[in-house]
């Protein structure tokens, strides 16, 4: 199967990575309200295109668990994976849900960027995925460490997208019956 630079929605995986209490709060708060806004909006999608969603927690009895504002836009089947690893890769579980889909496109939203989410792409890339980082759905303390790791996943192949790219890619054609409901979600 040659790969396609473009999502596709029976294609795809949506996995939110540590969007928790504790380290929302360590965001600039611009950051965090463009990130949650961002990551509701794919989460929609998601729900709505059937696209499997996997979330995970980094060791929330510290960090808290996933904010209450996405938790609330989630499928209730929607299985949250806890973990100390920083690459999802090596936590228990993660790879299952997305094995057990068949599909080959992991698009990764979260953070931070320069740690969990630039070692889990890095990794599921290794693993035979493509990998595409919504840019405008992860997220760093710091814009150095922000741009660091878009710039080291962009040199490692991984492809780098925003969440409007993402939808329209999902819906392929304005023709697509979710077209209008969708489109109002960014305009």
């Amino acid at each position: 199967m040659s790969q396609s630079f473009i999502t596709q929605a029976p294609e795809s995986v949506l996995v939110l990575i540590d969007i928790q209490e504790r380290l929302m709060a360590a965001m600039p708060q611009g950051v965090r309200v463009r990130v949650v806004e961002q990551i509701k909006i794919l989460i929609t999608a998601a729900n709505t295109l059937s696209v499997p969603v996997v979330v995970t927690e980094q060791y929330p009895k510290g960090l808290g668990h996933t904010e209450a504002e996405l938790k609330n836009c989630l499928k209730e089947d929607v299985n949250i994976i806890e973990k100390t690893s920083f690459s999802c890769i090596n936590a228990d579980g993660f790879l299952t849900p997305i094995e057990e889909s068949g599909r080959k496109q992991v698009i990764l939203t979260g953070m931070e960027t320069h740690i969990c989410i630039l070692q889990t792409a890095l990794d599921l890339q290794q693993q035979g995925f493509q990998v595409f980082v919504v840019e405008d759905a992860v997220s760093s303390r710091a814009k150095t460490n922000q741009y660091n790791a878009l710039q080291r996943l962009r040199n490692a192949g991984v492809i780098i997208t925003t969440v409007e790219s993402v939808i329209f890619e999902w819906l392929g054609d304005a023709n697509h019956p979710e077209f209008k409901n969708l489109a109002k979600l960014i305009s």
